[in-house]
């Protein structure tokens, strides 16, 4: 969009919050680079050229407005709404793997050569992988630094900088300040969240509308005992992450999401945060879904209603494809109980002090070695638990925030025991696709009788060719008609009733 400079225009001198995260307003005069929606008076038109992404901005020299934070816009939607090559770039560098792997595990993951993976990010962001990354850590720094009263050498380490001189550098050169100077501003404008020991609270700001009922409902609703839980209006749960493990606890708010994490190792930090964006898809473009699912006017009063749905996702994508086998043919209670037993037999302790958390999901290295005979389930359906499981283990079945929709399509329809339903529930919710659909769904079909749209699979799918690219979207709409959990916030619960084991 950085390329449309009429457009661009127009959303600047608007102030349009719609557009924050879409490009940046380099002003030349100042050095500054900002948000569209920046509250400070618009530059002349003149003085105006617009960039792709903070790191690009920073790139060309310039610094953070302090007014408007770009840094905490977010995130740009088309990298979760494409599948090529740069946008499965852009998850997996907000996932850490530059930090972690380098430029070449990147350019691995994605099967590419790292020459050709600085190319496409150059061409298209104006900057390269580890010029994104570094955006990236110095954005972490920032909230590190703000919002905990960490020394600064511990922040320094833990946003991802390889040495204090080259954080403090970083950071007096995107923000204009030092460190300590960033830390003194921020409790000047009373900035700070209220503290409980041994945790970090910062805000998840997302773009409006966002209808929060489904996605914490369906959250909640489907929440594996020990794992997940809701306790004083927040859905909680344990994280699986590259260093430890960690919990969060995630409250819908009018305006973001507040995010209360507690790490077992700050370096997973900036991973954590881009996991739980990517779960309650934060980043998507409510005005761009909405917009197409209303040009069908039998959907067009369901948006209308409650605009805004996002897609529910997970923070990982393996712990969910084991849990859609375990949900086959099978209600959502009977799909919990079979989760929680795995959890119970084979999930690692974790420590909860704030609430009843007691476990993480196991790995598929760890379920790889279960034993089958255990499971009380069919036993076609066991063949397929652990078909999956052993491929995840092995790495024949790569699924993540990175992968290749159509590749990663066409391993799970190969494995014994999937059919439609299972690979398209994965595709929508682990692997993020925002054209996944379910047209076989009991939901869906019922939904489409009640509306007077098509109600079986093919004719539902040939109409849904409009709804195309949005139509996970349009699948959370469908299912919303429904008086069932996953479609309602839910409402304050015994403490017992999601910590409790079955």
């Amino acid at each position: 969009m950085y390329t449309d400079t009429d457009r661009c225009v127009r959303a600047v001198q608007s102030k349009d919050a719609r557009f924050d995260g879409w490009f940046f307003t380099a002003v030349r005069t100042t050095g500054i680079y900002c948000r569209p929606s920046c509250p400070a008076v618009p530059p002349k038109v003149e003085n105006m050229s617009f960039l792709p992404s903070a790191a690009a901005c920073q790139q060309a020299g310039y610094r953070a407005c302090k007014r408007c934070r770009p840094d905490t816009s977010p995130g740009s939607p088309e990298w979760n709404a494409r599948a090529d090559a740069v946008a499965r770039a852009m998850r997996l560098i907000q996932d850490g793997v530059v930090d972690r792997e380098g430029v070449p595990g990147l350019a691995a993951r994605l099967g590419y050569s790292a020459r050709q993976v600085e190319r496409q990010l150059g061409a298209e962001l104006g900057a390269g992988p580890l010029a994104l990354a570094r955006a990236q850590r110095a954005q972490t720094a920032r909230l590190l630094i703000e919002t905990s009263e960490l020394p600064m050498g511990d922040v320094a380490f833990a946003a991802g900088f390889s040495s204090i001189r080259n954080f403090n550098e970083t950071v007096r050169e995107v923000f204009a300040l030092t460190p300590g100077e960033l830390r003194a501003r921020a409790a000047r404008a009373g900035r700070r969240e209220p503290r409980i020991p041994g945790t970090l609270s910062l805000r998840l700001p997302y773009r409006a509308p966002l209808h929060p009922d489904n996605l914490f409902g369906h959250l909640v609703a489907t929440a594996v005992p020990g794992v997940e839980e809701w306790r004083d209006g927040a859905y909680r749960r344990t994280l699986r992450l590259p260093h430890g493990s960690g919990i969060v606890a995630l409250t819908p708010g009018p305006d973001h999401i507040g995010c209360r994490l507690a790490l077992t190792d700050l370096r997973d930090l900036t991973i954590a945060i881009s996991r739980c964006r990517w779960m309650l898809d934060l980043d998507a473009d409510p005005e761009a879904v909405d917009g197409q699912l209303r040009t069908d006017p039998l959907l067009a009063p369901l948006v209308d209603q409650a605009p805004g749905r996002r897609v529910p996702r997970t923070v990982d994508a393996a712990e969910f494809a084991v849990r859609a086998v375990l949900g086959q043919q099978v209600s959502t209670a009977a799909a919990r109980t079979h989760a929680a037993r795995l959890v119970s037999a084979y999930g690692e302790p974790v420590e909860d002090p704030q609430g009843g958390l007691t476990r993480l999901f196991p790995s598929p290295g760890t379920l790889a070695g279960l034993d089958p005979e255990a499971l009380a389930m069919p036993r076609s359906r066991r063949t397929t638990l652990t078909t999956l499981v052993t491929a995840l283990a092995d790495g024949s079945l790569p699924l993540g925030i990175g992968s290749d929709w159509k590749a990663a399509r066409a391993r799970l329809d190969a494995l014994p025991g999937f059919g439609p339903w299972t690979t398209g529930i994965i595709a929508m919710r682990a692997l993020g696709d925002p054209d996944a659909f379910l047209p076989s769904d009991l939901g869906v079909r019922k939904a489409a009788r009640g509306l007077g749209l098509p109600s079986t699979p093919a004719a539902l799918t040939a109409r849904a060719a409009g709804w195309r690219p949005w139509r996970a979207y349009a699948v959370q709409y469908l299912w919303a008609t429904d008086d069932h959990p996953i479609n309602r916030m839910p409402g304050p619960v015994p403490v017992r009733a999601e910590g409790a084991s079955s």
